[in-house]
Parts: structure tokens; C-alpha cells; sequence
């Protein structure tokens, strides 16, 4: 199984970072190495004084495809989550500044958090939902899949082009607007719609 990221799928996030609108969607993978376990807490890596949190709307492949047209999509996933696309912004600066990629940035151990998965038929239109994150009890990011640049069956169907998708892969689509940094003993909770998905402690 592997872990598909999309960056720069929200206007305001492309703006608060600075970076050039993208006029393909950008495409990152990260390995399951990244997974952060369930019930641990993410502890912040020694080669990075700036992590930030980017809370994303997950979507989990249940069939295998390659080339896969736009109208089939729907019928590659089944259940949406919730999740954080951990990324070290000092390293990743400075590797961006080189033309470096970026994995060591983004795919180090516990760099993704998975939260719960729930049914795509609980929600009224994948293209619609609202989602959030709270730090320490506040709210940092607010997020709707309406805002996206790409959604979700486009993203399927661009990735499909390059990767065959298999059973139990993982889509994590962008981050709106609000990303920051964590330091030691935040506690971050993520909701899709009003259902809470995820609460994680930072070490």
C-alpha cells in the first residue's frame, strides 16, 4: 500500500506559503514507514525545529486500476477519512531552495496520521464536506472540499495516469489554509463534518 499526496489543491494554502499555482496537480508519495500508529503520540524529529501540522481529507482505494476514466471513479472508493500530512517546513525549505525533492521533508517515520474512515455514503456530496482541525482546543484550520482545485474523482483519474491504484491505498488530497508549526505537548483533533476522526498528542 502506498500513501498518494496531493500539495497546493487549495488557493489560500498555495498563497500563505507563497508558492506558484500549480497547473497540474502536484503528486508526492510516502511510504507506510510514515503511518503514524495508532494511539502513539507524533514526536517531533530531531532534524527539524518547525513542524507543521496540514490536516487533508483521505480517500481510500478499494480496486485495483490503471487509466482509470473520470466517469468510473466513484466506483474506486467506498469510505473517506481524515488525516495530517506532517511536514518539516525548515527542510523543506531549504530543499525546495536546491530543487531537491522533498521526502525527507514529508515522509519521515509518523509523517501521516490516519484517522477514522467512514462511509462515503454518509455524507451528502464528497465534493462538500467540512472538515477541521483543533489545536490545543482552538481552531486552526477550516477546510470544504468545494475549495479544492482538483477533486477528488479528477485526482483519481490524474494519479491513475502514473501509478496503478491498488486495494488500500491512500489519497491524501491537500490542506486548506492555516497550516503552523507544533511544539511539545499540543494536542491536535480533526473533525470531518461534526464526527471527530482523529485526536494525537505532540512529544
Amino acid at each position: 500500500m502506498k500513501l498518494i499526496c496531493i500539495g497546493r489543491n487549495y488557493t489560500e494554502h498555495i498563497e500563505e506559503l507563497q508558492n506558484e499555482k500549480p497547473t497540474d496537480p502536484v503528486v508526492f508519495l510516502k511510504p507506510d514507514t510514515a503511518i503514524l500508529l495508532k494511539k502513539q503520540p507524533f514526536f517531533i524529529p530531531d532534524f527539524s525545529n518547525d513542524v507543521h501540522y496540514e490536516v487533508e481529507v483521505l480517500v481510500k482505494i478499494n480496486r485495483v486500476g490503471k487509466y482509470i476514466d473520470r466517469k468510473f471513479t466513484h466506483k474506486y472508493y467506498s469510505e473517506i477519512g481524515l488525516g495530517i500530512d506532517f511536514t518539516a517546513r525548515d527542510l523543506q525549505s531549504q530543499l525546495k531552495a536546491k530543487g531537491l525533492p522533498w521526502e525527507k521533508a514529508k515522509s519521515f517515520d509518523g509523517a501521516a496520521v490516519i484517522g477514522k474512515w467512514i462511509s462515503k455514503d454518509e455524507v451528502d456530496n464528497v465534493n462538500n464536506i467540512h472538515f477541521s482541525l483543533k489545536k490545543n482546543d482552538n481552531i486552526v484550520q477550516n477546510g470544504n472540499t468545494s475549495h479544492m482545485l482538483w477533486k477528488i474523482d479528477e485526482l483519481i483519474e490524474y494519479v491513475s495516469k502514473y501509478f496503478t491504484l491498488k486495494i488500500g491505498d491512500i489519497i491524501f488530497t491537500g490542506t486548506p489554509a492555516g497550516v503552523g508549526k507544533v511544539i511539545a505537548n499540543d494536542k491536535l483533533n480533526g473533525f470531518l463534518e461534526d464526527k471527530e476522526m482523529f485526536s494525537i498528542t505532540v512529544k
